[in-house]
């Protein structure tokens, strides 16, 4: 899990009377624990990393457990990752989320698991109609392509080593991660071409992202439209806390 901070000041983490985006409180726990607590629930999931700038205080917010282990992140995404790829220690498969997917629950990562597996990468999303019909309100940012437009879901999974190109590229747009048609047009101008004439499907686009990496890119579209909502602002903030109080399963400590 990732669970870094921007260099910059934190307004938002400051509005909630802490220093880290992570330590936001979310109905009666941090927001870093509301993943990590369904990760350790999930039987898919076999030891948890917390990596982070600051790990001594995400330590602190996390729950007692020995398959949870918390370490020091680089100072960005994909430098982290790469640095996870590169360890010996490192297994694969391995399944990577952030903090702010405060809504992650067990039966998400079942299904997001289920249909990674054998995948050199695989990259959850949800797509924009079922989002629209769960929250109609609901503002992220959208991809599209023929036959739907799409949002990440903040789960991934990498197979194995064999991905240090397809990180590197990624390392390379990183500022624009946000922005799907520069991390588009940094795998190729045929594929942001294709996606914005809406003439090829995000499978075709993926596909032909893989065939120039040599790798199995897969997406794996969640059935569960609240997988792309993660908290970025206090409008998300109150969604998750509302929906959050709904579920049955939720414990406040």
């Amino acid at each position: 899990m990732l669970a870094g901070s921007r260099p910059e000041r934190d307004v938002f983490a400051e509005a909630h009377g802490v220093a880290l985006k992570a330590l936001i409180p979310i109905h009666g726990r941090p927001m870093v624990a509301h993943p990590v607590v369904a990760l350790l629930a999930a039987p898919e999931v076999a030891r948890v990393t917390v990596l982070a700038q600051q790990p001594e205080a995400i330590a602190a917010a996390l729950p007692a457990d020995r398959r949870l282990v918390v370490g020091r992140s680089a100072m960005t995404i994909a430098a982290t990752i790469e640095a996870l790829i590169a360890n010996p220690a490192t297994r694969f498969p391995l399944l990577v989320t952030t903090a702010d997917h405060a809504l992650l629950d067990p039966a998400m990562i079942a299904y997001f698991c289920a249909r990674a597996a054998g995948a050199d990468v695989a990259i959850g999303l949800v797509e924009r109609r079922a989002l629209m019909r769960r929250l109609p309100h609901g503002k992220r940012t959208w991809v599209g392509f023929r036959g739907g437009a799409y949002s990440g879901a903040n789960l991934f999974a990498v197979g194995g080593r064999n991905v240090g190109e397809a990180v590197a590229l990624w390392r390379s747009v990183e500022q624009d991660r946000k922005k799907g048609w520069r991390l588009l047009a940094a795998f190729g101008t045929m594929n942001l071409l294709g996606a914005a004439l809406r003439v090829r499907t995000l499978r075709q686009t993926l596909d032909a992202i893989g065939r120039r990496l040599h790798l199995d890119i897969r997406a794996v579209e969640m059935t569960d439209p609240l997988a792309a909502v993660d908290v970025d602002k206090p409008a998300d903030h109150a969604l998750v806390s509302a929906i959050l109080a709904k579920r049955p399963d939720t414990r406040r400590s």
